[in-house]
């Protein structure tokens, strides 16, 4: 079989993905930033950054001040799952960091349910990472 007719079916070593790193210019601005959105207590690690465990995935907030360059964002959304949707809505909104941006012509920053059936809402941290949460019962496989 060539590599391109393989599937993860047959596969004896499918890839996980296990950390997402994301560039912050501030580190104590950051954990207490991402500790009051997500809820979450992190944990500090060498090297300047913090590891937020967001289940099977480790949100690895990085401070990328002492390099001297300004942190580049992340390319794309970050996507989160959330059993509580409107109570994590609630603490992006107190940090006032809820997207300004359109998607599919709604409010990126507003609760909506989108034209695939998630019900979500965006949200950008001091650092133009951008991120999604989206109520867990309503994720859309593809």
């Amino acid at each position: 079989m060539t590599a391109s007719t393989t599937g993860p079916a047959d596969r004896a070593d499918v890839p996980r993905l296990f950390r997402l790193s994301v560039e912050v210019g501030d580190l104590e601005e950051a954990v207490a930033f991402y500790g009051r959105l997500l809820g979450l207590e992190g944990r500090r690690q060498g090297g300047a950054r913090c590891y937020f465990q967001c289940g099977p995935v480790t949100l690895s907030v990085q401070d990328v001040s002492a390099l001297g360059a300004p942190p580049h964002p992340a390319a794309k959304a970050l996507y989160f799952t959330v059993t509580d949707l409107d109570a994590v809505f609630e603490r992006a909104e107190a940090l006032d960091c809820l997207s300004t941006e359109l998607v599919h012509d709604a409010p990126a920053g507003a609760i909506a349910v989108r034209p695939w059936g998630e019900r979500s809402f965006y949200v950008q941290d001091p650092w133009d990472n951008p991120m999604c949460f989206v109520e867990d019962d309503t994720v859309y496989p593809g």
